[in-house]
């Protein structure tokens, strides 16, 4: 199959295309080099690559920033995700979009599945809850993958945020009153891979499992890389104010990835000494 990636050099993609080049003929594309907020060079593009399937993966995903320029965030989230969709029908190829948990409310008691109904809070959630709006609604046969707290060794990303911040200052404070799934980007590109070849169209979560709090994933992050975990101490929402409202509860369930297709993803502590490794790889490498 050939397939287009857009946002390949982030943090996802990165571990996507080696993932799917396995088997498969794969295309990258990424800003700057490729603006799908413009729809003629966005259909080029397709035009050009010709391929039977866009994981749409680019997109604007500073969430607080978001607030101070919602234009932005709707133009790259919703009309890019538009632009993407109508090149990838008039070219004939599926679309697979990932998404984010965002799009929750965070009110739920429990993790959420495929099948609750999304009320997003801040304007980052809203914009990527319109880019699946349009997938919905413009592409013939699509796949939608809601993921979350996304990390690898493929960019900026929390536990580089917390191992940064401890050898800087030697504590950080995390918040431990907000839930989620902290998602290994490895794990999540081998996810979308099955999804995406599976030929059973429709809406999946796909995170690595066992639901933790911030707190819990930064305290588990410094023991992996020796800080040792008292240097990771719980704090509360309301002493953090941030642009962005944060979801108290954004945990998800993997139901029809689990139901449909028997795929299991393991639970999140599990990847942390694969991306030890993976960190230490890649600072080798740029040594």
């Amino acid at each position: 199959m050939r397939i287009l990636v857009t946002g390949h050099t982030g943090l996802l993609g990165t571990e996507l295309v080696p993932v799917l080049q396995k088997n498969h003929d794969v295309t990258g594309c990424s800003l700057p080099d490729r603006d799908i907020t413009d729809a003629a060079a966005t259909l080029q593009v397709v035009k050009e690559v010709r391929p039977d399937l866009v994981i749409h993966a680019a997109a604007y995903t500073a969430v607080d920033e978001s607030e101070r320029q919602p234009d932005l965030a709707f133009r790259v989230n919703a009309l890019g995700t538009r632009n993407v969709v109508i090149a990838a029908r008039e070219c004939g190829a599926d679309v697979a979009y990932i998404s984010t948990d965002y799009v929750f409310d965070g009110t739920k008691g429990s993790p959420y599945v495929e099948f609750d109904p999304p009320n997003p809070t801040g304007v980052y959630g809203r914009s990527k809850w319109a880019g699946e709006q349009y997938v919905r609604t413009l592409a013939p046969r699509y796949f939608i993958i809601r993921s979350a707290w996304l990390f690898g060794a493929g960019g900026a990303c929390f536990p580089d945020t917390i191992l940064r911040l401890i050898r800087e200052k030697g504590q950080v404070s995390v918040v431990d009153d907000q839930i989620g799934n902290p998602t290994w980007a490895r794990d999540l590109a081998e996810a979308v891979s099955t999804i995406v070849t599976s030929g059973l169209h429709g809406t999946y979560h796909a995170v690595n499992s066992s639901p933790a709090t911030w707190f819990a994933f930064a305290q588990a992050v410094a023991r992996e890389f020796g800080a040792g975990a008292d240097a990771v101490l719980p704090t509360t929402t309301d002493k953090f104010p941030r642009p962005a409202p944060r979801p108290q509860n954004s945990s998800l369930r993997n139901f029809v990835l689990e139901e449909s297709l028997g795929y299991h993803m393991r639970p999140w502590i599990e990847t942390l000494p694969d991306y030890r490794t993976s960190v230490n790889r890649a600072l080798e490498e740029s040594a």
